[in-house]
C-alpha cells in the first residue's frame, strides 16, 4: 500500500494527490493507492493513519508525506519500519502552526476548519524522536519554499536520501517532474 498524507487544510483533491493518483493507475498500482481526508486534529489524524497502517500489515507499506502529512509519515514510520518519501515536510508544526488559530479555509475546496490551542500540544505528542534507519526515507525539499525552511528540512533529517529542488515552492509545482522518483523509490524493495 502507498500511503498519501496531505498536508495543512489540504486534501486528497491536491494536485499532488491527483498526480500521484493518476502516474500510479498508469503504472499499474492504482489498487495500491490510499489518500484519505485528514482529520484536522492532529490527534483523530494519528488514530486514522494508525488505524488504517494496521490493516494494511499484510502487505509492503510506503508512506508519502507532504508539508504536515510528511511529520505524521514519520511519526508513524519510526513506529512500523516502513518506507517513507516526504516531500517540503513540516518540521516543527507545533510552532508554524500557532500563526494559524481560528477559523480557515481548506484548499480544493470551500470548506472551513476551527484551528484550536489544543491541537499544538497534540502535534508535540507526535514528535517522532532521531531517525533510527534514514536509509528507508527520501527528502525532497524545495530551496523555494515560500512556507517552510528547507535548511530545517534537510537538519531534521540527516543522513537520508536528499533531493534537493533548486527552486519551486512549498507545493511543489513541479513535482510531475520528479513522481516517478518518488514512486521507485516508495515501491523499492527493503
Amino acid at each position: 500500500m502507498i500511503l498519501y498524507l496531505h498536508g495543512f487544510r489540504s486534501s486528497p483533491r491536491s494536485t499532488k494527490a491527483r498526480l500521484l493518483e493518476a502516474r500510479l493507475a498508469v503504472r499499474g498500482m492504482a489498487d495500491r493507492y490510499l489518500c484519505p481526508q485528514l482529520p484536522v486534529s492532529p490527534r483523530a489524524a494519528s488514530l486514522l493513519i494508525d488505524d488504517l497502517v494496521s490493516r494494511s500489515a499484510a502487505r509492503p507499506l510506503a508512506i508519502i508525506g507532504s508539508s504536515l502529512g510528511g511529520y505524521y509519515a514519520t511519526w508513524i514510520a519510526e513506529q512500523v519500519d516502513c518506507r517513507v518519501v516526504l516531500l517540503n515536510p513540516a518540521v516543527h508544526p507545533e510552532l508554524d502552526l500557532g500563526r494559524h488559530l481560528g477559523t480557515q479555509t481548506v484548499y480544493h475546496s470551500d470548506e472551513t476548519v476551527e484551528i484550536e490551542p489544543g491541537f499544538l500540544d497534540e502535534l508535540k505528542a507526535l514528535r517522532a524522536g532521531a531517525i533510527t534507519r534514514p536509509e528507508r526515507y527520501l527528502l525532497v525539499a524545495a530551496t523555494g519554499d515560500e512556507v517552510l525552511d528547507w535548511n530545517e528540512m534537510v537538519a531534521r533529517y540527516p543522513e537520508t536520501n536528499h533531493r534537493i529542488v533548486q527552486g519551486s515552492d512549498h507545493g511543489l509545482s513541479d513535482f510531475a517532474d520528479y513522481i516517478d522518483d518518488v514512486i521507485d523509490f516508495a515501491t523499492a524493495e527493503g
